[in-house]
């Protein structure tokens, strides 16, 4: 199949995808009572409007800067490291990118492998580095948010959390040196080719050329999984799992007080597993450690079930439905993982 006849398919698939969008939400509608037009519209339409908005500029930068010839600019940031690591400029690059937009990293790492620039390994292992730049874009949000509230405790849980990114990041670094080959990309010919690119008053003309069947090809996927996640939100299905959790686990680290610090982390919104925190340490009914133990611990239990509904539909539209799954919970494992292994360090030396 030629190129017009890929992109022609794009759009129909768009078109089908769309039309199951619509049935998911009419049905939707119909068996959630709640769920008026006018709720529909601010809480399910709106969001997912701003969703794709925010992809499709994440596309444009992506294909911007591969248009332009800014990849080894980008590149120079990182270099050191992965050159270490034996990812290449490009990987780099996307590691970059990935400080002012995850969108945009990860789409430049598709297109990256689409053109067999980058192998599929080296596309997983980047992604899971670029949870470093990711944890710095969320930063400022959150710090000031949870250090006021539960402060000597939420500056300890932040240096925990910090301290699992850094020695996965480490981790990850070192595992492409011993197993990846050394990647020589960025040779005299391609330098050549890319200052000509960047040169090139018609590089901006191909990334509008491009950019709608880019587009379309991922919300084939974001817009249905989306829609579909947010009406089993409100059918009750992720309830009943937090319902689950909150009878099946248990902390013997913790006592009955503090465990209600990890129920309200993942049963309610974000803030308030900090807010009860913060409350029962300022009455003295926990300590700091039992606080930071608490934080941690519903931040395990939270943050896999929170990146099944805010970054599934982004992660299956771009790497496509089976790569994005796996590459999200391979990452989720490392992060859980590695927060759970500097909690120990912590619980033990304290």
């Amino acid at each position: 199949m030629n190129k017009r006849g890929k992109t022609a398919k794009k759009y129909r698939n768009l078109v089908i995808s769309l039309g199951i969008s619509a049935l998911l939400a009419g049905a939707g509608m119909a068996a959630v009572p709640e769920m008026t037009a006018a709720v529909a519209w601010n809480r399910l339409f709106m969001p997912l409007l701003r969703l794709c908005l925010f992809i499709g500029i994440g596309l444009a930068v992506a294909q911007a800067i591969e248009a332009r010839g800014w990849t080894r600019r980008l590149g120079a940031l990182a270099r050191p490291m992965f050159a270490y690591a034996n990812l290449g400029q490009r990987c780099s690059a996307a590691f970059s990118t990935a400080f002012f937009s995850g969108v945009a990293a990860n789409s430049m790492l598709v297109d990256f492998y689409d053109e067999k620039k980058i192998t599929r390994p080296q596309m997983f292992l980047t992604n899971f580095i670029n949870q470093l730049p990711a944890y710095f874009l969320h930063l400022p949000t959150t710090f000031f948010i949870v250090v006021p509230l539960t402060k000597a405790a939420g500056l300890i849980y932040f240096g925990l959390t910090f301290a699992a990114v850094v020695l996965r990041t480490l981790a990850f670094v070192i595992w492409g040196h011993l197993f990846f080959r050394p990647d020589h990309d960025g040779g005299p010919e391609e330098t050549v080719a890319r200052r000509k690119s960047a040169e090139n008053p018609g590089a901006w003309a191909a990334v509008r050329k491009n950019l709608p069947a880019r587009l379309a090809g991922i919300l084939t996927y974001v817009v249905p999984i989306y829609v579909g996640i947010y009406f089993a939100a409100g059918l009750g299905a992720f309830e009943a799992v937090r319902n689950w959790m909150a009878h099946a686990v248990t902390l013997k680290a913790l006592p009955v007080e503090a465990f209600s610090v990890v129920i309200l982390s993942f049963a309610a919104e974000f803030t308030s597993g900090f807010a009860a925190a913060g409350a029962l340490m300022d009455q003295g009914v926990i300590t700091v450690k039992q606080t930071v133990l608490a934080l941690i611990a519903g931040n395990v239990i939270a943050f896999p079930i929170r990146a099944i509904r805010h970054q599934l539909p982004r992660y299956m539209g771009i790497f496509q439905p089976k790569t994005g799954l796996q590459i999200l919970v391979l990452g989720q494992f490392f992060r859980v993982i590695s927060l759970l292994a500097v909690t120990a360090v912590y619980y033990i030396l304290t």
